[in-house]
């Protein structure tokens, strides 16, 4: 069965099991309507069923039923904060709720097709493709030299309708120098959409205009001459890797289970790894073991309140920048900010169309993860900080020794660093740093961790490679930094070296705090060789 028919089953088998429980929750809150009259909490009880309804029903297609349960609510709710119980009120509402069974002779309303939220995916192998609309052959030659260091295949043309019409672009740099220019009010950029390929645009003027008329055509970076071309390849890696970190995980908190199951089918077809809880007894111990990005949370369910939960979540330090997005089918504005003033960051009125909830889920999770990782890594490369990379070795070091499996580490520092910050200013200096992360993250696998060790010094820690495999690997990535050219504010452009050493776990008696010891030591080496290599620990590179 193809995925779209098999996702269109399953949501059918969902709305199926909740018809039937429909009518069963109906002829109680028929039962309730009888007894408003003669048994204490009554009332509320059909408060919180025609609540629980409201939000239910209009997903599962009976969009009457559940506004009319959100009317009924209302007016319950009313009488419930009146200082004097009124028999014609508690009359008039027993009669309303009886008359709910005749909505189920409504046909559901028609869903309407479900929208998967795709993001475009390259194999780990594929090379990007990078179309370029450069008239200056100086600026052209600089970016084939340095995007083609990074690994991107670059592709020239003469004008924005060859560019369009090129097949596998996988994103476009446009020069819109000289000042004056009316590039980008081409046709063919006032017509791109969210599925053309992103859009960075070089100018020879940094002002407001140019600026505006970049982000009219979806341009996603503006940089301005002379170029830092380091900065613009960053622009373009986080732009492709928005994903890089795997499914989204979200956690659904909702006594619910036939609404819950359904939101967690529409998102885990989305991509995201889904789980749901319907007994908040347990949260601590899921919020431990599936360590969520999101979590949507119902408002009302027996016994809790989704407020008093966000507030257990918020007690734990390590759960602080977990987005929580109360779902439920109240609308009072006073109620829903009370109840985001206590420990929420979003609010869902049931029912949601299954693009919205898409939508909002994703929008949440892709911030957290950014946040996330902005706080966890260092900010100018992107990469481990100190403490966390000497944590990987040692992880590493350790799955190795268990697994018998080859790990390779390597210290890697940039030549004559302090010369270049003295030269060129430390903005430059910061470019160049940046530089060489970017080259390292994508030359090396998704399996390898990286991080800043300190200043213009880096680990990079290779688990299941060998020491020569790791050879080969960082001097090639050597050649290809030392080819990079880097702009000065006095216009003269530079280049820059590295050298490296590295040390492997295969050697009889190795031990995970040598690792580190025996690649600075080999790092040393190559920096009385004569700097710009990569050498081997305990091997002389002469």
């Amino acid at each position: 069965m193809h995925e779209s028919e098999q996702l269109v089953a399953q949501l059918a088998a969902l709305e199926e099991r909740f018809r039937q429980r429909l009518h069963d929750e109906l002829d109680e809150l028929n039962h309730l309507a009888d007894h408003l009259h003669r048994t204490p909490g009554a009332l509320q009880d059909l408060r919180d069923r025609l609540h629980k309804l409201a939000g239910s029903a209009g997903t599962f297609g009976y969009a009457v039923l559940g506004e009319r349960c959100r009317e009924l609510e209302q007016r319950a709710q009313a009488e419930l904060d009146a200082p004097h119980r009124s028999s014609a009120v508690l009359n008039s509402l027993a009669e309303a709720t009886h008359h709910l069974n005749q909505l189920l002779e409504h046909t559901p309303d028609a869903r309407t097709e479900h929208q998967r939220l795709d993001t475009p995916t390259t194999d780990e192998g594929d090379q990007r493709h990078i179309g370029l609309l450069v008239a200056d052959d100086q600026m052209r030659e600089q970016l084939e030299r340095t995007l083609g260091s990074f690994g991107y295949q670059t592709s020239c043309f003469d004008n924005p309708t060859t560019l369009h019409q090129a097949d596998h672009i996988d994103a476009m740099i446009v020069d819109t120098s000289p000042p004056g220019s009316t590039l980008l009010q081409d046709p063919v950029f006032r017509q791109r959409d969210a599925q053309s390929p992103p859009l960075l645009v070089i100018s020879s003027q940094d002002n407001f205009t140019g600026r505006l008329h970049a982000v009219r055509v979806g341009a996603i970076g503006f940089f301005t001459k002379p170029v830092d071309l380091p900065m613009l390849e960053s622009r373009l890696e986080r732009c492709f890797n928005t994903l890089q970190g795997g499914p989204f995980r979200v956690l659904i908190i909702d006594d619910d289970t036939e609404l819950s199951a359904r939101y967690a089918l529409v998102l885990s077809s989305a991509g995201m790894m889904v789980d749901t809880l319907s007994d908040p007894q347990q949260l601590l111990d899921k919020m431990t073991a599936f360590s969520p990005e999101v979590v949507l949370m119902d408002l009302s369910m027996p016994q809790y309140s989704g407020p008093e939960l966000a507030q257990v979540i918020r007690l734990n330090d390590d759960w602080l920048r977990v987005p929580i997005v109360y779902l439920s089918a109240e609308v009072n504005a006073e109620r829903q900010m009370s109840a985001l003033l206590k420990a929420g960051d979003d609010f869902i009125t049931k029912p949601i169309s299954d693009s919205a909830l898409l939508t909002t889920v994703y929008a949440r999770a892709q911030r957290a993860r950014m946040v996330s990782e902005a706080l966890a890594r260092d900010s100018l490369t992107g990469l481990l900080k100190h403490a966390d990379i000497k944590e990987q070795v040692e992880i590493e070091a350790e799955r190795a020794l268990r697994t018998r499996s080859p790990l390779t580490v390597a210290m890697i520092d940039i030549d004559r660093f302090k010369s270049v910050n003295d030269r060129y200013g430390h903005a430059s200096g910061d470019s160049v740093i940046r530089a060489l992360s970017n080259l390292l993250r994508q030359r090396l696998r998704k399996i390898d961790r990286l991080g800043r060790y300190g200043g213009e010094e880096f680990v990079a820690v290779l688990p299941g490679c060998s020491e020569d495999d790791a050879f080969s690997i960082l001097d090639s990535i050597r050649q290809a930094f030392s080819a990079v050219q880097f702009s000065s504010t006095q216009g003269k452009p530079f280049n820059c070296t590295f050298s490296a050493g590295i040390s492997s776990c295969m050697a009889p008696g190795w031990n995970n705090s040598a690792l580190l010891e025996d690649a600075d030591r080999a790092l040393y080496q190559a920096k009385e060789s004569g700097r710009d290599r990569v050498c081997k620990a305990g091997v002389s590179s002469n």
